[in-house]
């Protein structure tokens, strides 16, 4: 007998799927018992389904491939919705396959009864319930077909018994991959880029994760328009490597330098990047954007010109009209800022005489450097991406993947399971946040399960520590943000997982190097700095104000210690060196 089940799983197959992530539940009974009858398609087995939307994501970021998670009705598919988002908005192509009630129930008020075409509509680019047997083959290729042109998350709705129906017997498996495409602007909008650019004095370039593929011609328009590269933070991978014109990272995470150069600017060209932030972009300059996506110009910034294209297939079709500049003073200037920002950022990163807590900046800069060249980072968000995008260095060949777009907490764990079982021979490093990873702790137990050897790196500073800074910066006393954590290393260890606790930083490169060489998972817990700042390339007038609140609130609430112990992590140690 075969069945739709069946043929889901052979057009999966035949599309390149290797692997679906989920947990199993009784309305996918019918999925995963063709998944062990085919054999081809393995079923990894999650903790929590967002973690399987989640590894879906960061599979399909590293290889531009249809991924697949799948969850069971009701609460089970529910529980994909974050991770789904966070995928969507990383324009990243996943399939979620998600079971629903039997059909003749659906607007009964049934048990576990939800409406997933509604609740999954703003996290999708295509979401559609399979009514019958007969429409099963047909939805799942205009699904797949979606997530895989529009870079973007479809979701199938199922009902349950739907995946056991009969189908006929000479359907064949649905093949779909992604068409292979051009995507340039019209001559004339490339002749007034040109004559923009070649009218200006001092340009400088702002690229993002649409500038994948192309690193090599953006250095050489770079060269001919003697313009710094300022990068985005998911640009950082594709563009910060052999690259005489870098000047850094822009945006609350990024250097003085990046931001220096936006603002120097008379012209601003946007390669393949919605950097969300209003207050990093120049005041005065005039605007190139160029975007594959034509409603992503002007969102964020007046737009001078507006180009619709691919940057890879750009590039080499504007670099013949561009006349090239000889006076290269702008690039000079930021770069001379940016050896500056740093090696002021380098001197933080070090062993400051055995002071504790350690340092995060010493943390993120020593996994950088004994990390494999080829190796894979995912991050939580808070305060470990501060320190990974500026201490993280890549090569072409090193990842960066994190929940940049969607700003989800809990999400270097998850990540790096979708990382680690879709490229099995890479090493794979989750810098977490004590916080984030707590989110997601029942996670460890599907590295152990599964076999997948993540080296997990846990920056504990016993506190929702972005969230502190925030606070501090609007003039707030922190409250609400204390974790009271076990010792996270003797967690692992119980769970199976090779497991170290750091508490000096002598103690830190021998640690991760063990940990790096262990054959399994394992994890690091560094305790870390409460009080380090982050600070921003730019502080606002309401920012100093907020911080000079803070500080006088801090001390009439009575908790004047916690202030000394800011000075002491940020100020002293500055002094004493």
């Amino acid at each position: 007998m075969t069945t739709i089940a069946d043929h889901i799983v052979e057009s999966l197959k035949a599309s390149g799927v290797d692997r679906v992530y989920g947990l199993s539940g009784d309305s996918l009974n019918g999925l995963t018992d063709a998944m062990r009858r085919n054999g081809t398609v393995d079923w990894v087995h999650v903790r929590h389904e967002e973690t399987g939307a989640y590894a879906a994501a960061a599979e399909a970021g590293l290889t531009g491939e249809l991924t697949v998670c799948a969850g069971s009705c009701g609460p089970g598919n529910l529980h994909l919705v974050n991770g789904l988002f966070d995928a969507n908005r990383s324009r990243v192509p996943v399939l979620a396959i998600a079971a629903h009630i039997p059909g003749a129930e659906i607007g009964s008020g049934y048990f576990q009864e939800t409406h997933p075409q509604n609740l999954f509509a703003e996290c999708s680019v295509y979401c559609e319930l399979v009514s019958s047997a007969e429409s099963a083959p047909r939805v799942l290729e205009m699904a797949m077909r979606a997530a895989v042109e529009e870079r973007g998350v479809a979701v199938v709705v199922v009902p349950g018994e739907v995946f056991l129906s009969k189908t006929d017997q000479g359907i064949e498996p649905t093949v779909v991959r992604a068409a292979g495409s051009v995507a340039l602007p019209g001559r004339d909008s490339l002749a007034r880029a040109a004559e923009l650019l070649n009218a200006a004095e001092r340009v400088t370039i702002l690229a993002g994760a649409g500038a994948a593929g192309a690193h090599d011609d953006l250095v050489a328009l770079a060269g001919k328009l003697r313009a710094p590269i300022v990068h985005a933070l998911r640009g950082a991978e594709h563009i910060a490597y052999d690259n005489p014109y870098d000047v850094g990272l822009t945006g609350l995470l990024g250097f003085a330098s990046g931001y220096k150069a936006i603002d120097e600017a008379d012209t601003l060209l946007m390669l393949g990047t919605d950097f969300p932030y209003r207050q990093f972009y120049p005041k005065r300059a005039k605007v190139i954007q160029l975007d594959l996506r034509g409603s992503q110009i002007g969102r964020r910034t007046r737009v001078d010109l507006g180009l619709v294209g691919s940057v890879r297939d750009t590039i080499p079709a504007l670099l013949p009209l561009l006349a090239g500049k000889a006076d290269g003073t702008h690039l000079e200037r930021a770069r001379e800022h940016y050896v500056k920002t740093r090696e002021s950022l380098d001197s933080l990163a070090v062993n400051d005489h055995e002071r504790t807590p350690i340092h995060p900046q010493l943390v993120a800069s020593t996994i950088s450097e004994l990390a494999a060249d080829d190796a894979v980072f995912t991050t939580d968000v808070g305060s470990p991406v501060v320190w990974a995008a500026r201490y993280l260095r890549f090569n072409g060949r090193r990842r960066l993947l994190g929940s940049f777009n969607h700003g989800s907490m809990g999400c270097a764990l998850p990540h790096a399971v979708g990382a680690q079982a879709g490229s099995p021979g890479r090493q794979v490093v989750a810098l977490a946040g004590d916080g984030g990873l707590t989110m997601s702790l029942g996670e460890l137990l599907t590295l152990k399960q599964n076999r997948l050897p993540v080296k997990v790196v846990v920056f504990n500073n016993s506190s929702l520590n972005f969230v502190e800074l925030e606070m501090k910066a609007a003039g707030i006393v922190n409250y609400g943000t204390d974790l009271e954590n076990p010792p996270l290393a003797d967690v692992a260890t119980a769970m199976g997982l090779w497991g170290r606790r750091v508490e000096r930083p002598g103690e830190l490169e021998g640690a991760l190097k063990e940990a790096f060489e262990h054959d399994g998972p394992a994890l690091v817990e560094v305790v870390t700095a409460r009080q380090e700042l982050a600070v921003p390339p730019a502080i606002t007038f309401e920012q100093a104000k907020g911080f000079t609140l803070y500080a006088i609130r801090t001390i009439l609430s009575g908790r004047g210690e916690e202030l000394l112990d800011l000075v002491t992590t940020n100020v002293a140690r500055r002094i004493l060196r």
